[in-house]
């Protein structure tokens, strides 16, 4: 799963590498949990039929258009590639608003013990310094007053054999030469598309154990990036997200 992850890089870096029109200014964000706003790159059609990616914003939890009651509706920040085609809440995303989620790091938890407090958080990163690109989902969610909400979520894959050490899930990572065939969505790229979502090699990734800061949502600072001084167990129960803001 992916349920912390981080995007520290300058915003000129990360425009570069995405190439989405805007040219927005935010600052680095270490410790983004679900149910605050991200940054996400989608790709839009212009009137005169051409696409470009964009930089939006978005609440990170998705919410299919069908919800009434989004307090009613669990929480979805991750999605399991295997069953999503399987799922009316995602079948119609999956075909027309793909999205990627920029980030440069994101974190899991390596169980040590039989509770779920016992665990070692580590950050995971690309080997060669570039941004991640997290395959991702989007839905503008329609409220009964007509108020909307663009809501999305991180697509997740089986480990590789690397990261398999961590835990058995994976963000889908996508390689830079496939944004346009995941962004670009129409129901006859669907099968293509779907493809991209599978594990990187082992070499791609790398990661390390650091501190338990990472554990509260309201710590956002280098120091959560900090690496352990020794493995050792986060003895306090991880606490629900927070509330927060991308600025």
């Amino acid at each position: 799963m992916c349920g912390r992850y981080a995007l520290t890089l300058p915003p000129q870096a990360v425009r570069a590498f995405f190439a989405y029109v805007e040219q927005p200014n935010f600052p680095p964000r270490y410790n983004i949990a679900p149910t605050q706003p991200v940054a996400v790159v989608a790709a839009e059609t212009a009137p005169d039929g051409s696409r470009a990616r964009h930089f939006r914003l978005m609440r990170w939890g998705f919410l299919p258009g069908f919800v009434k009651d989004p307090m009613a509706y669990p929480l979805v920040f991750n999605i399991r590639s295997e069953t999503l085609m399987r799922k009316p809440s995602f079948r119609a995303a999956v075909k027309r608003r793909r999205c990627i989620f920029p980030a440069d790091a994101f974190y899991e938890w390596r169980r040590l013990g039989e509770r779920r407090g016992d665990s070692q958080p580590y950050l995971v990163k690309r080997r060669d310094g570039a941004p991640l690109a997290l395959a991702g989902l989007w839905e503008t969610w329609t409220g009964p007053q007509g108020e909307e909400v663009d809501t999305a979520a991180i697509i997740t894959t089986a480990a590789n054999g690397a990261t398999s050490a961590l835990h058995e899930r994976l963000p889908a990572i996508l390689a830079s030469g496939d944004f346009d065939l995941w962004l670009d969505a129409d129901e006859r790229s669907v099968d293509a598309a779907l493809l991209l979502l599978r594990p990187p090699e082992n070499d791609v990734l790398e990661f390390f154990p650091i501190g338990p800061a990472v554990n509260k949502a309201d710590n956002d600072s280098p120091e959560v990036q900090k690496p352990a001084a020794a493995v050792a167990p986060a003895k306090a129960e991880l606490p629900p997200p927070a509330q927060g803001s991308l600025f």
